[in-house]
């Protein structure tokens, strides 16, 4: 029984040392997403230990009448699948600032929010990097901006890994 939790807890320890490997120093790209209007996000990854990253995202939104600028942070785990795949999860949040112009009036805000990240990736055998991910985002303040205070942020990420 003890040789079944020794081999048992090597091999979760060898698994978790395994998958921290993946996790480049630094990534820098565009992640592209729909979150109550289309638009992109510039978006930098730095690793901070073997398997976890800080995500920093600098984005727009834009609809028919309301444009959206907001700024991300984002603390992520990092796990390998199988080869150049990896899924990852995190939380964070950050602020924004809205505005919302049509014939009939013209408002503006700022905005706070908190947010969960789940997502999956590939890194090529060049220094590029694919991500498919969402990221529900909860609203304070936010007045006309959200009417439901919640938004599902659905993005495609492509990223050069230095």
């Amino acid at each position: 029984m003890k040789k079944t939790i020794v081999m048992t807890s090597l091999l979760i320890g060898l698994s978790w040392y395994s998958q921290g490997q993946t996790v480049s120093k630094n990534a820098l790209g565009l992640r592209i997403g729909d979150n109550n209007g289309f638009g992109g996000e510039l978006s930098y990854q730095r690793k901070l230990a073997t398997n976890n990253r800080l995500e920093l995202d600098l984005g727009w939104r834009s609809t028919n009448n309301i444009d959206a600028l907001k700024l991300a942070g984002i603390y992520q785990w990092v796990w390998n699948i199988d080869g150049g795949f990896n899924w990852y999860a995190g939380v964070g949040g950050g602020l924004g600032y809205w505005n919302h112009d049509d014939n009939f009036n013209d408002d503006n805000g700022v905005f706070a929010f908190v947010a969960g990240d789940l997502g999956i990736e590939y890194d090529f055998d060049v220094p590029i990097q694919v991500s498919l991910d969402i990221r529900p985002e909860l609203y304070f303040n936010s007045n006309d901006y959200r009417d439901n205070n919640f938004g599902p942020d659905i993005a495609l990420g492509i990223r050069y890994r230095f």
